[in-house]
């Protein structure tokens, strides 16, 4: 019988990404320096024995993010949301470009609109499945990410603003 792994689990959620890390948990251990044994039980849903220090689960999600594998970021999202909290994406200064801030809010929307979907998709018949929750999940980290950039975005927008404004009060004191 093959395991279902769960997006919501931050085991589960580890586990999956690392083995998604190009050449799989052997390159990885090799990346870490650490056995693949050992990584592999660290890692291992089954394996009761052994965890992952957070020092690991941060090289590992760096490592994968580094890599390009999809949803990298899955297990901390997983292990904020064990604990009520959720995290989106901070855009580095430099990536943020000056696109019509209006645009940012029709991707908002659009997100939001996302996570309307899949949860009324899910209520249809009454129950939420495992498969439907990690959806939803999933939905609301994308529209939290959309909220994000454009809370980066008005704060760009606010700093070139200000320091126009700035340098206009200069000229007019000289």
């Amino acid at each position: 019988m093959t395991r279902k792994y769960s997006n919501m689990n931050q085991h589960d959620a580890l586990y999956k990404v690392a083995r998604a890390y190009p050449g799989g948990l052997d390159a990885l251990a090799a990346r870490m320096q650490v056995s693949v044994n050992v990584l592999r039980n660290k890692l291992a849903p089954g394996i009761e024995s052994h965890y992952p220090s957070f020092e690991e689960l941060s090289q590992i999600v760096e490592l994968c993010r580094e890599a390009g594998v999809k949803d990298a970021l899955l297990p901390l999202h997983a292990l904020l949301g064990r604990h009520g909290m959720a995290a989106f994406i901070v855009p580095e200064p430099d990536h943020i470009s000056d696109d019509d801030l209006s645009q940012t809010v029709c991707r908002v929307m659009s997100q939001v609109g996302g996570v309307a979907e899949a949860v009324s998709a899910a209520l249809l018949d009454g129950v939420i499945t495992n498969d439907e929750a990690d959806l939803i999940e999933r939905e609301f980290q994308g529209a939290l990410t959309a909220l994000g950039e454009w809370r980066a975005r008005l704060r760009a927008h606010h700093r070139r603003e200000d320091k126009l404004n700035n340098e206009k009060r200069e000229l007019i004191k000289k």
